[in-house]
C-alpha cells in the first residue's frame, strides 16, 4: 500500500528557500505520477507541480522559475526545491500520487500525504 510522508516545511523569510521531501514508505507501487498541491486557509487546494514516471515535469504558472520538482524512482522519493519564496506561497503543502489523466486535478490522485506547513514571512 502506498503511504506518503512529507517533511521539510517550516518558517522562512520572503526570498528564502525550503526543500520539501515526500517518501512512499509503502514502496509497493512506483510507476505513478507524483505531485505537490497546496492549500491556504479559506482557499481551494491548488496544483503546484508534478513529475511523471518518465521524469517529465509540469508547474503552475505561479511557481515556474522558482520551484523545481524531482523524483528518485529507485527510492520512491520526491522533492520540491522552493526558491525565492513569497508570502503568497504560505500554505499546507501536500504530496500526492496516482495514475492520473489531468495532472492538475486533485481528485485524480489516489494517495495523499498528511501535509506539511510552509509559512513565508514578509
Amino acid at each position: 500500500q502506498v503511504q506518503l510522508v512529507e517533511s521539510g516545511g517550516g518558517l522562512v523569510q520572503a526570498g528564502g528557500s525550503l526543500r520539501l521531501a515526500c517518501v512512499d514508505s509503502g514502496r509497493t507501487i512506483r510507476a505513478y505520477t507524483m505531485a505537490w498541491f497546496r492549500q491556504a486557509p479559506g482557499k481551494e487546494r491548488e496544483f503546484v507541480a508534478a513529475v511523471r514516471w518518465s521524469g517529465s515535469t509540469d508547474y503552475a504558472d505561479s511557481v515556474k522559475g522558482r520551484f523545481t520538482i524531482s523524483r528518485d524512482n529507485v527510492n520512491n522519493t520526491m522533492a520540491l526545491q522552493m526558491n525565492s519564496l513569497k508570502p503568497e506561497d504560505t500554505a499546507v503543502y501536500y504530496c500526492a500520487a496516482g495514475w492520473v489523466g489531468n495532472i492538475i486535478i486533485a481528485r485524480e490522485y489516489n494517495w495523499w500525504g498528511q501535509g506539511t506547513q510552509v509559512t513565508v514571512s514578509s
